[in-house]
């Protein structure tokens, strides 16, 4: 059996990414944190159960859009969470293939990494 401990992504700034994703995802660095990687993973008793730890590793890589895997975040309240992370330094990317009556908001990391804020409310789609 397999199962998905954690999610790297790739980045210039560990210092800056450490503190944008702890604070976005209420995550806690495993300490020691190295000059080149750090884990991230959930606090005690936050996020879904089985919430996969996130890793940076600071190493550069070439940007491809789009991206080949992004992360989807569910929301209980989108809207609240979206200027949440607006305010943590990730900023709103505008796709014209975006549909009128989409559940997710396209956004990305002050590094420029993409990832989706999905509406998961009580009662949508999900």
């Amino acid at each position: 059996m397999l199962t998905v401990g954690s999610i790297v992504i790739r980045c210039s700034d560990l210092d800056g990414q450490l503190r944008f994703w702890a604070a976005a995802l209420d995550y806690e660095p495993r300490e020691p944190v190295d000059e080149d990687f750090a884990l991230l993973r959930p606090r005690a008793g936050a996020g879904r159960a089985g919430a996969p730890n996130l890793s940076l590793d600071a190493q550069r890589s070439e940007r491809v859009l789009p991206p080949r895997i992004h992360l989807d975040l569910y929301a209980d309240d989108q809207a609240a969470e979206v200027a949440r992370l607006e305010s943590l330094g990730a900023q709103r990317v505008q796709w014209s293939g975006r549909p009128d009556d989409a559940d997710f908001v396209i956004m990305q990391d002050p590094e420029g990494n993409r990832f989706c804020v999905i509406d998961a409310a009580p009662g949508v789609g999900a």
